[in-house]
């Protein structure tokens, strides 16, 4: 495949991959819920857009950049809401 078509089909996941991130975040932060939203599965896609970045090798791309660093920031963003928003267990009685 050419270079060039190569580059295009990277803006793909660039745009892709951080709307749809954001799209959640955004929904948690209009429900004001964070009822059935897992930490460790937004932790760990955080975590493996960040292996993917330093896999790829290509840190000055934009599409690496923007489909990778920002959705991972965006996935830690999630993972903090889940953490100040979840509910608090209430103290039990004995």
């Amino acid at each position: 495949m050419p270079e060039n078509i190569s580059a295009y089909f990277g803006w793909i996941p660039a745009v892709v991959f951080p709307t749809a991130t954001a799209i959640q975040l955004l929904r948690l932060i209009v429900a004001r819920s964070v009822a059935g939203v897992s930490i460790t599965t937004w932790t760990l896609f955080g975590l493996a857009n960040i292996g993917l970045y330093i896999y790829t090798a290509k840190y000055g791309e934009l599409q690496s950049i923007l489909g990778m660093m920002l959705t991972a920031v965006l996935d830690f963003a999630i993972v903090a809401l889940v953490i100040v928003r979840r509910p608090r267990s209430a103290p039990t009685s004995r």
